[in-house]
């Protein structure tokens, strides 16, 4: 008879396939209307019912962590088949109230427009915050949220990773838009819009933006070779 066990989380019965001591949680960047924002997760039922934290739960013993990111993810927001990269573990001995656990910090970044989040599995509700309006989170979530952002800010200075937020089609003033609300600083449109065609990274569709109440501008994507080199090898965005 397999053993049953309580899980410490939410006071249920759960198998002890589950790992006991580790768990994986993730920041999700969104970005829409020129604001950086992240999706939280208001907690069904457990010790934190009715309280907002970051999507996540506990790793199952037969699977690595990578796969249970990408389960808890599926489980918890619907989302699948996103950009996914590790952070660290957060392991302070009292971060969790019942007992010694140790987290697996992950950030994604989503364009909002490809999918229809739907809060699953614990989660009541998944809703998007911007960035500077984020409430008190559950245990160091908000460690683990002010970790994240720094990491992307220093990832999307090596990697043209940004681009995952943006729609397929993008103004240079929506793709500027992004780097600043990420770095945190204004940045000279001149001087941005030279960086970024001189890297070869864009391509114009020779289209423009339709039913715009300003002057319609112009569209482009970002080249898929281009971005793979980049990243593959890595590029200096400085300013």
């Amino acid at each position: 008879m397999k053993k049953k066990l309580i899980n410490q989380e939410t006071g249920e019965l759960e198998s002890s396939s589950v790992m006991k001591s580790i768990t994986i949680d993730c920041v999700i960047f969104g970005f829409q209307n020129g604001s950086l924002e992240i999706l939280l997760v208001k907690h069904g039922r457990g010790i934190r019912k009715g309280d907002w934290g970051l999507p996540g739960g506990w790793i199952k013993k037969n699977e690595g962590i990578d796969e249970a990111a990408i389960r808890l993810l599926k489980e918890l927001t619907g989302l699948q088949n996103i950009f996914l990269e590790q952070l660290k573990a957060f392991g302070k001995p009292d971060r969790f109230p019942m007992g010694r656990v140790i987290t697996i910090g992950y950030y994604a970044l989503i364009n909002k427009e490809k999918y229809n989040i739907k809060a699953g599995f614990t989660a009541s509700e998944a809703v998007w915050f911007k960035i500077d309006k984020i409430p008190g989170l559950i245990y160091d979530h908000n460690e683990i949220l002010n970790f994240s952002i720094q990491q992307l800010r220093r990832r999307v200075k090596q990697a043209p990773i940004g681009f995952n937020l943006l729609p397929e089609k993008f103004t240079l003033l929506q793709l500027m838009k992004l780097y600043e609300e990420i770095l945190g600083i204004p940045m000279d449109k001149p001087n941005f819009r030279r960086k970024f065609l001189g890297m070869k990274l864009l391509i114009d569709l020779k289209e423009k933006q339709k039913d715009v109440s300003h002057r319609a501008a112009k569209l482009y994507r970002f080249d898929n070779n281009t971005y793979k080199k980049l990243t593959d090898k890595g590029f200096n965005f400085e300013f």
